[in-house]
């Protein structure tokens, strides 16, 4: 009998009023229910939080960054270390993103050619080239279960011209990139689980790039598909539109990944289109600034209303943040600056996108979902 592919994805049921879809993408560190919320853990830690935490808070897989993780501690040392499952001790599937959006955002201190992106760290100011191929490298040797492709992040607003050339490089080192991962593949030793390349679609809010973009990688038959460039600025609008306009282009059968967009509304209707995977520092940025989130919206724990309020932080939230503390206590931790105050408001932020990815994904299965969603943004408030 044939062992299954290492990386598949099952769709397992889809909402009849919407595009929203539930499946389960299997990996060799374990399956991942979607929809989901991905933690990052831009340097192999999800801020104040441990893995122990993580693993209680069930979440199914978590993310690294490749620019980061290069710079320190240098990804020869994780993959001596066992690649960054060992490294950081976590057993579940792990992502890591190629550094695209970071070397792209060094405003000044990065120059763009064909071979690659040449940028001064932001740490010492050494210089370093990102190629294709030593994207690939580095990411074979941090050693997460889904790599990402090295893309070209264009900025909000750009022109269509800059777009259409940022968007066909793309291309060209979507196509480099798939080269040397499959050489390094077939070097890698049989002790070491396979990795999956997913490739990034790009062209900023034109729907004619982002379709052509899009038909393009969907011909290289990759094993899943991001959306890139998109929570950058442009109007909520426009995003929505352009994953509509995008998902009309990719396959079905394969996982769709919004990348770096993370307000709960945003990911309820990014659901109804379509996307499987979500990432977002959001939760934890937020957490670590006293901002709090819950299902009528978001809490900020530094106003004096909560001063003495003894009631949690979500009466609805079954979070360890929510069953042992009330707000008067997290707005006296924070008021005082005690590191405690950003741990417990990040495990509860967690913990509510966790839950919001789940609640959506068993709405899917229950085939309840549409009505859920309205009843959700009707409730939520982002103000």
């Amino acid at each position: 009998m044939t062992a299954p592919p290492p990386f598949r994805f099952e769709l397992q049921a889809q909402d009849a009023r919407t595009g929203a879809r539930a499946g389960l993408l299997h990996t060799p560190h374990g399956p991942i229910e979607t929809p989901v919320f991905m933690p990052v853990g831009t340097q192999a830690t999800v801020k104040t939080l441990t893995q122990q935490d993580l693993l209680a808070l069930d979440a199914r897989i978590i993310l690294g960054n490749a620019y980061h993780l290069y710079l320190r501690p240098g990804h020869e040392l994780v993959e001596r270390a066992g690649g960054l499952h060992g490294f950081m001790g976590w057993p579940r599937p792990i992502l890591t993103d190629s550094g695209g959006f970071q070397v792209f955002s060094l405003t000044g201190l990065t120059r763009i050619t064909e071979e690659g992106v040449q940028f001064q760290s932001h740490l010492d100011g050494s210089s370093h080239l990102f190629s294709p191929e030593r994207v690939m490298e580095i990411e074979h040797g941090l050693g997460a279960d889904v790599i990402m492709a090295f893309d070209e992040c264009t900025s909000y607003p750009c022109t269509h011209e800059y777009a259409r050339e940022a968007m066909e490089r793309t291309l060209r080192w979507e196509e480099r990139c798939l080269r040397r991962h499959d050489e390094l593949s077939d070097a890698r030793p049989s002790d070491r689980p396979p990795q999956a390349l997913f490739g990034i679609v790009q062209g900023s809010v034109y729907e004619d790039l982002r379709a052509e973009c899009a038909r393009e990688l969907a011909g290289l038959n990759l094993p899943g598909y991001a959306l890139g460039g998109l929570g950058v600025g442009e109007p909520r609008a426009d995003m929505m539109r352009t994953i509509d306009t995008t998902l009309a282009h990719l396959p079905t059968g394969k996982p769709r990944y919004l990348m770096g967009v993370g307000l709960p509304h945003d990911m309820v209707e990014a659901v109804s289109s379509g996307i499987d995977m979500f990432d977002c520092v959001i939760p934890t940025r937020n957490g670590r600034n006293a901002t709090l989130f819950t299902w009528s919206g978001r809490v900020r724990m530094k106003n004096a209303a909560h001063a003495e309020d003894l009631r949690p932080v979500d009466e609805r939230c079954t979070c360890l943040t929510c069953q042992h503390y009330h707000r008067a206590y997290l707005r006296h931790l924070f008021q005082t600056g005690e590191t405690l105050a950003m741990r417990l408001a990040s495990y509860h932020n967690i913990h509510f996108f966790l839950e919001l990815m789940r609640t959506a994904r068993q709405r899917i299965l229950d085939g309840t979902f549409a009505a859920w969603r309205d009843e959700f943004l009707a409730s939520y408030s982002d103000a």
